[in-house]
């Protein structure tokens, strides 16, 4: 059995000591802001992450691309070079065509090399959602699974992955085209929280409102808890530039149930740039999502 190789993206939001721990590369979006581009690091190596959610408050447009096909290319190539299989997760499709260069160049690499040596999931999820998968993908790897068995198990996973949270305005999602909602619902925000799913298609769903920040954080809790089904081993959350809104969701949630592990993030430039600063979202494994949102 080879050893593999496991990728994510710029949009799975896992800082460096997970990463490291976990034995997890990523391949990396770009962006760009005043016509200058920049590499998408989840560490935000050239533009920091108070930069960058500072000029969005203040304005800033933030144009994001997908993973350039020679970086695909590039990485998938080395790791086969080497000796490895690859297995790579990506953001769901339904907010990125990224997984189809990616299948595209795994597919041709796999020819070359006359057997299949790379595997591509689509996650259905982004940020810490689709960090989990990279997670849970490491630890079947460290269990003696191989390339193909992992990217198996993944994908009859990946849908009990459950998504819930907030934004400061809904106006970044809506001007992305990264969220479902009906047209009433961006009909008055005014001094009402959006509580927002993943649905099982892998779109962000707008499916209600509540009053207020404390609100929203107690609706956000209830659906964890819910979603969780009793199975409370991690709870993620991650935040744009929002750090102790994400410690009072994270104590909201724990008055409701005690999990084992709490695992913190902060939204890279690509999902960033789609939901905001003060957008804050918690992730757990539990119920499988049935949900399909509506326009």
């Amino acid at each position: 059995m080879r050893e593999f190789v496991i990728f994510g993206d710029s949009t799975c939001d896992l800082e460096k000591s997970l990463r490291q721990k976990y034995g997890i590369e990523y391949v990396a979006m770009n962006f760009s802001v005043n016509d200058v581009e920049y590499v998408a690091s989840l560490d935000f190596d050239q533009r920091s992450a108070k930069e960058h959610y500072d000029g969005m408050r203040g304005g800033e447009r933030v144009f994001t691309t997908q993973v350039p096909k020679n970086v695909y290319y590039d990485a998938f190539k080395a790791a086969i070079d080497s000796g490895k299989d690859v297995l790579y997760i990506s953001c769901s499709s339904a907010l990125s065509a990224s997984i189809k260069t990616a299948m595209l160049v795994a597919n041709q690499l796999n020819e070359q090399a006359g057997e299949e040596r790379i595997y591509c999931v689509d996650s259905l999820i982004s940020s810490l959602g689709q960090g989990y998968l990279l997670i849970e993908a490491s630890k079947k790897r460290s269990e003696g699974l191989d390339a193909k068995q992992t990217a198996e198990y993944i994908e009859k996973i990946r849908l009990k992955v459950n998504q819930c949270g907030t934004v400061e305005s809904m106006e970044y999602l809506r001007r992305a085209g990264r969220v479902k909602a009906s047209k009433a619902f961006f009909g008055n925000l005014f001094g009402v929280k959006p509580i927002i799913i993943s649905d099982i298609k892998g779109n962000n769903y707008a499916y209600k409102k509540v009053k207020g920040a404390s609100n929203a954080r107690v609706a956000i809790a209830e659906h964890i808890i819910d979603a969780a089904d009793g199975n409370y081993e991690t709870l993620l959350i991650s935040h744009a530039d929002c750090e102790q809104d994400a410690v009072l969701l994270r104590d909201e949630i724990l008055k409701k149930a005690e999990f084992k592990e709490v695992i913190f993030g902060l939204i890279g430039p690509i999902v960033g740039a789609s939901v905001g600063p003060g957008t804050v979202i918690a992730f757990t494994f539990g119920k499988e999502v049935t949900l399909e949102g509506n326009e």
